[in-house]
């Protein structure tokens, strides 16, 4: 197949890429690299089924033109982070929903199929845990404007499922929860590597709040195979899914494990929500998937626990840093 991938050159699209070319696939990349890096797709560019165009979807001949030449458009443009949806709504607003609206218009000419991914972030306040996809979104007022990332994401949805129902194109939404791995930065206040380079430069480790709120991690492979598994069956058209890990963790805990895995001397700080992020700033106290769905359809059991995780993040960073581990400090 021909796979067109969106935000490629990101932390999720490069291991897209990278599961479909070794399978055998043609893979293209468009990326504005605003929240990408050309370095993540680096090692892939001498590819023969490779491409690439750094450009933004926002294009709408660009876009048309790539997506007219896939046989399917993974979408995965899109702003992220809480840090920049805080300091910038409406870029958060505008590139989510009319970037969406460009890519669905494009496939909806040949009904080209897509997968749209969507966010956590769409539950809200909801406390109906664990987070079902068939269950009610409890969205924050709209004078808080850390809720204008889940606003638009769910706005993503309900547009590209209307373009199924209306329009017929193949549509699969799915609902990422914390996905972490080699290549994430913490550019935007993504909190495992933030920590983790926090706690190998000696620097403080930031727990925004008071470190009880939980998440749960998913690893970068894990979702990414099941993102692929989701396009190839014909099942999961029209249909939105969760993904990711139920293994729970506090930040407070999760700063702590970090901070003993990198042999760090960092003390760890707490930061209230106000001053990281400005007064009345909300947050869900817990993020826990049900995947129930998924596992139903593709069998998807994650398979990489939050310490392994950590380990390949900490390995990664030091690498890029530059910072030798400790087996090799140790004679």
């Amino acid at each position: 197949m021909n796979i067109l991938i969106t935000g490629g050159a990101g932390f999720i699209g490069s291991h897209v890429a990278e599961v479909y070319l070794d399978r055998g696939d043609s893979v293209h990349v468009i990326d504005n690299l605003s929240a990408g890096s050309i370095k993540n797709i680096q090692h892939l560019k001498e590819h023969p089924k490779f491409g690439y165009t750094i450009d933004s979807i926002h294009n709408r001949p660009v876009t048309a033109e790539l997506v007219d030449e896939s046989d399917v458009v993974i979408h995965l443009a899109a702003a992220v982070g809480v840090k920049l949806i805080v300091e910038s709504p409406v870029r958060t607003i505008e590139e989510n929903v009319n970037g969406t609206e460009v890519v669905l218009a494009a496939a909806a000419k040949k009904r080209k199929p897509v997968l749209l991914a969507s966010t956590s972030e769409v539950y809200g306040l909801s406390t109906d845990l664990p987070f079902r996809e068939n269950g009610n979104l409890v969205l924050g007022a709209t004078t808080k404007g850390r809720w204008s990332y889940a606003c638009s994401k769910a706005v993503d949805e309900f547009l590209a499922l209307a373009y199924y129902r209306e329009k017929g194109v193949p549509i699969t939404i799915v609902r990422l929860f914390n996905t972490v791995g080699p290549r994430q930065t913490g550019r935007y206040g993504m909190v495992i590597p933030s920590f983790v380079r926090q706690a190998l430069c000696g620097e403080s480790i930031t727990v925004y709040g008071d470190g009880t709120q939980s998440r749960c991690f998913g690893y970068v492979g894990d979702v990414v195979q099941a993102l692929v598994a989701l396009v190839d069956r014909p099942e999961a058209v029209g249909e939105v899914f969760n993904i990711g890990s139920i293994e729970e963790v506090s930040i407070g805990e999760l700063a702590e494990m970090v901070k003993v895995m990198t042999n760090s001397k960092s003390e760890i700080v707490q930061v209230p929500y106000d001053q990281a992020y400005g007064a009345g700033f909300e947050d869900m106290h817990r993020r826990i998937p049900d995947t129930t769905k998924l596992e139903n359809l593709i069998g998807f059991a994650p398979s990489v626990k939050l310490d392994t995780i950590l380990k390949h993040v900490i390995e990664y960073h030091r690498q890029a840093m530059d910072i030798p581990s400790q087996e090799e400090i140790t004679p």
